[in-house]
């Protein structure tokens, strides 16, 4: 912990330590009372009367196990806390041919909710299975396909998502979504980029709505979480409000680790993460950049530029890439960007350090974070004049989508289906000696300002 946190001989790297710590036995808690609730749940005998939901016959189950293919499946469902309610469940599935890997149980005010992560029989239609399923009790039956990742058990994977979030203040809206499953999540300002207050606020302990979660932003304003469809349960609800405590506990922090790269002409720079301790490194590269960069890169009046890295340099809203000089002057800045289920890419290089491959090695790399964070597609917006961005996009050899409107150009890239490489704890790339990397640069078109 004094590694990762910086010696500090007042001791409070101890308090930080002690705050991971109870803030991981909260989260792991809510994991751990949920597997003492399913098998308190289901123990008791099934049903006396099942013919009421077996139409399937065994035979039936048979022959579907004979195929040999399995697909994963993720099956929530309502049943009423009665005894026996889990077991009419089992038996189903029992005579479905289908394994039961990992189960979950989510108690409500009133009834159950159960969540199965299942292996069944590729012939058996997931329609059939929930017909089955409600009529031996269970209703708001939801399934969806899964995969191997939904594997690890609820325990390791809500530990490795508290570590995350401890080392890196980005990676909160991540685990939050590996956290719940599919949903859309909005980090909302408390204060506009120009300056106003938004109205953006929530009660410290968050507020639960159906699909819809309200948490209090750490940093100010307010974390959305929507789900459609499926209403979040207390028990997830009281998971993600442990994540972001930990989260507001820890306070601002990025990875600080570093590579250094060797540009064609000999020189080196660095890449590294930014943060809002950057923010007056970056204001001084707006000074010195040209008014057609600044407006190639912002679509907006040259004079509010400033006004955006605010909330640019925010862990909150993504990750950045900042690109310095042996004498640490910042000369450029790479965008990742959380919109929602989208994810937006921005570069900006000062003048005086294009056409060096620079924007294409920053590229690059924030597709590669994309990627390692599960990323469907990234999207930049620019403008059609802008020869330089379209040129790195197309080196990125991703398929594109090009959609253009009074000017305005939007690039979108969809991202390799294949696991991305693999990475430390913080999502980095592990850093190379200089002399085994060097900056290619592009080719002509790259000489557009971007």
């Amino acid at each position: 912990m004094t590694t990762l946190f910086g010696h500090r001989p007042d001791g409070s790297h101890l308090l930080l330590a002690a705050l991971i710590l109870a803030s991981t036995v909260a989260l792991v808690a809510t994991a751990a009372f949920a597997t003492w609730w399913a098998r308190r749940h289901g123990n008791a005998p099934p049903p006396e009367d099942p013919g009421t939901y077996d139409p399937v016959a065994t035979e039936g189950g048979d022959s579907l196990a004979g195929s040999g293919e399995t697909v994963l499946w993720r099956m929530r469902t309502t049943v009423r806390d009665t005894p026996g309610s889990l077991a009419a469940l089992c038996l189903v599935i029992a005579r479905f041919r289908i394994d039961i890997l990992t189960l979950q149980t989510h108690p409500l005010a009133e009834g159950t909710v159960d969540e199965f992560l299942l292996r069944a029989p590729a012939s058996l239609p997931s329609q059939e299975l929930t017909r089955q399923i409600e009529a031996a009790g269970g209703t708001a039956t939801w399934i969806e396909r899964a995969d191997t990742h939904d594997l690890v058990d609820t325990p390791t994977r809500v530990l490795s998502l508290a570590t995350r979030t401890a080392l890196d203040a980005a990676e909160l809206p991540l685990a939050l979504r590996q956290l719940l499953g599919r949903c859309t999540i909005h980090s909302l300002p408390a204060v506009s980029v120009t300056g106003r207050p938004t109205g953006q606020s929530a009660p410290v302990e968050g507020v639960l709505e159906e699909t819809v979660m309200r948490l209090r932003d750490p940093s100010g304003g307010v974390i959305s979480v929507e789900r459609p469809y499926l209403p979040f349960t207390p028990t997830e609800f009281a998971r993600a409000r442990a994540l972001v405590e930990l989260d507001a506990r820890l306070g601002p922090r990025v990875p600080r680790s570093t590579d250094i790269l060797t540009l064609p002409e000999g020189n080196e720079i660095t890449v590294r993460r930014a943060d809002r301790s950057d923010l007056a490194a970056a204001r001084a590269m707006h000074d010195r950049c040209s008014p057609d960069t600044l407006g190639l890169r912002y679509h907006g009046p040259v004079g509010d530029a400033d006004r955006y890295l605010n909330h640019l340099l925010s862990p909150r809203f993504g990750r950045t890439l900042a690109v310095q000089t042996a004498s640490g002057k910042l000369v450029a800045l790479g965008h990742l960007l959380w919109d929602g289920d989208e994810t937006e890419v921005a570069l900006l290089v000062e003048d005086d350090w294009q056409r060096r491959g620079i924007g294409s090695e920053l590229l690059g790399r924030l597709v590669q974070l994309a990627e390692e964070a599960g990323c469907d597609s990234v999207y930049a917006v620019t403008q059609s004049r802008n020869t330089g961005m379209v040129a790195a996009m197309r080196a990125l050899g991703l398929p594109l989508d090009y959609q253009i409107e009074e000017g305005t150009l939007v690039i979108t890239a969809r991202l390799r289906s294949s696991a991305a490489e693999p990475t430390g704890a913080t999502g980095e790339r592990a850093a190379r000696p200089a002399d085994e990397r060097t900056v290619r640069p592009s080719g002509p078109a790259e000489g557009a300002r971007r």
